[in-house]
């Protein structure tokens, strides 16, 4: 029986993660700033407490790190609109990011998933080449994205280090409100880089299971099957991990409750 601590497990991503972890028999704990429903072993708490994610990774087969602030509140003029890189990203991004990866290297966690964004590559999955391969290179929508790219660089630091292997998940477009379904229904693009809920929740499932070195560092692209085109590389992750991608837009929306 895998036993996995799922960091932002309130959110969407970690709600679709918590069930399927549940469903396939794994012992699942949470960690978020606010209740995760279905899921009594949650803590309500921040990601900066490194004594008690220490406690809670004790003995963890597999930490899924999905906490974050999910996006920039504007774009693309945040110098007229304003930004939440200083009050947002940086707490909530960039610390936490830290006291996971530290309190997994002391408690000896073996295996660490890093919920990185198909943003890493926005020019690119408008205009190609398609479909994105993983070592193209990066163009950050923006801040949120940027943070991401360090999420990426320091996780391979200490992969490279041999503490624990990394799989660096760089995750399509996931919606979280009615707004965001009807963005993807508007446009290819957002179509072709849906990632259901369902799908997500087998992705993560595969992370934690396939037989990766110790030491390895692996980013893959995880979608559910494009719609028009192919626009990133899901190869890697077919190959690495065993993921198969089940439902296509609009299989599989539903939003939390």
């Amino acid at each position: 029986m895998k036993k996995v601590l799922v960091t932002g497990s309130a959110g969407r991503l970690g709600q679709a993660a918590v069930q399927a972890f549940q469903q396939l028999g794994y012992r699942v704990h949470g960690i978020d700033c606010r209740p995760t429903p279905g899921l009594p072993e949650a803590v309500v708490d921040s990601l900066q407490n490194q004594p008690l994610l220490c406690k809670l990774m004790t003995n963890v087969d597999a930490v899924l790190h999905l906490a974050a602030t999910p996006d920039d509140p504007v774009w693309p003029l945040p110098a007229l609109a304003g930004d939440n890189f200083l009050d947002q990203l940086v707490p909530n991004n960039l610390v936490p990011t830290y006291h996971i990866l530290e309190a997994a290297r002391q408690t000896g966690v073996k295996r660490v998933i890093l919920a990185s964004s198909g943003q890493v590559v926005w020019d690119q999955s408008f205009h190609g080449p398609f479909p994105i391969k993983i070592d193209a290179v990066p163009t950050p929508r923006w801040w949120y994205a940027c943070t991401k790219l360090f999420l990426e660089a320091i996780g391979e630091a200490y992969a490279k280090q041999g503490y624990f292997s990394v799989v660096a998940a760089r995750l399509g477009f996931c919606p979280r409100d009615a707004g965001q379904v009807a963005l993807i229904a508007s446009n290819d693009r957002d179509q072709d880089v849906y990632l259901s809920p369902n799908d997500a929740g087998h992705f993560f499932d595969c992370c934690v299971r396939a037989d990766r070195p110790v030491a390895s560092f692996d980013v893959v692209y995880a979608t559910s099957i494009p719609k028009h085109q192919v626009r990133f590389d899901l190869e890697p992750a077919r190959r690495l991990l065993g993921f198969e991608p089940r439902e296509i837009w609009p299989t599989g929306v539903v939003l939390p409750g």
